[in-house]
């Protein structure tokens, strides 16, 4: 059986993008099912700039070769036995703050999300991941950046809308007050030269902020992925922002995008 069959559906990328000459990222692999485990650390194995230095079959093991072998990142299942991948990634952000969680899980639930990220993980992939948003995470994250999946940024998204919006569309009585007008109406939209920002820059970067990929906006606009890839270094450079997660910020608060999946037009 191939290493990405054995992985749930794993990848090997096309293309790795890691900076040449520098060090490896040293990963351990915590996940409870051995056929899983063995075939993400066979397909690590096969990415330039990474490092497998142990696997773990549960959050106990995880803590444990943490403190035992420091790596950069632990790759974070999260329903395990003994101790879960909450509890590990709260243990280890707690004594080894230099080891950054990427949880790697098949669930993308609230109940799942939102209690990892609060114990500290820092990137969140789903085992449908391909090789190369893995290794981009494991990238964004020993750089400092969060390591989500779009669909991961969209409901965080979603659910920053959800909580502001809640206070501001209910009155004394429940009903709407008088500053709740609906979202889809009091936003101004932005002109696409908004911070020099081009036509197709703009709609790559709404494209980003609906969660797509880079080649999926490839598809949709008729180019290739090298191009979404200029577009969008062009679009960070010029809006300041320096990840995908902060696009999307940016698109919501600058109104290009509203209601999750709806465009301003």
């Amino acid at each position: 059986m191939r290493a990405e069959e054995r992985a749930g559906g794993l990848s090997r990328p096309e293309e790795i993008d890691f900076r040449e000459g520098a060090r490896a990222v040293r990963v351990v692999v915590a996940d409870d099912q051995a056929v899983v485990r063995e075939g993400i650390v066979m397909l690590l194995g096969l990415l330039a700039g990474v490092e497998v230095v142990g696997s773990a079959r549960d959050g106990e093991e995880a803590v444990a070769l943490t403190a035992e072998l420091a790596p950069d990142v632990v790759l974070m299942d999260l329903r395990m036995p003994r101790c879960d991948g909450v509890e590990a990634t709260r243990r280890i952000r707690e004594g080894h703050p230099g080891t950054e969680i990427v949880v790697l899980t098949t669930y993308a639930d609230d109940d799942s999300l939102f209690p990892a990220l609060r114990a500290g993980a820092r990137g969140y992939l789903t085992k449908d991941a391909d090789g190369d948003e893995i290794v981009r995470a494991l990238r964004d994250v020993t750089d400092g950046r969060a390591g989500l999946s779009p669909t991961v940024q969209r409901r965080l998204l979603e659910q920053l809308l959800e909580r502001r919006e809640g206070p501001e569309r209910a009155g004394p009585s429940g009903g709407a007050g008088p500053g709740s007008a609906d979202p889809d109406a009091t936003a101004a939209p932005v002109a696409p030269e908004a911070d020099g920002l081009t036509e197709r820059e703009t709609e790559v970067l709404v494209l980003v902020a609906d969660g797509l990929s880079n080649q999926e906006i490839a598809g949709r606009l008729r180019i290739s992925t090298a191009t979404v890839k200029t577009h969008i270094n062009n679009l960070f450079a010029k809006t300041g922002v320096r990840d995908r997660a902060q696009a999307v910020r940016y698109a919501y608060q600058h109104g290009l995008v509203r209601a999750p999946g709806r465009r301003v037009t």
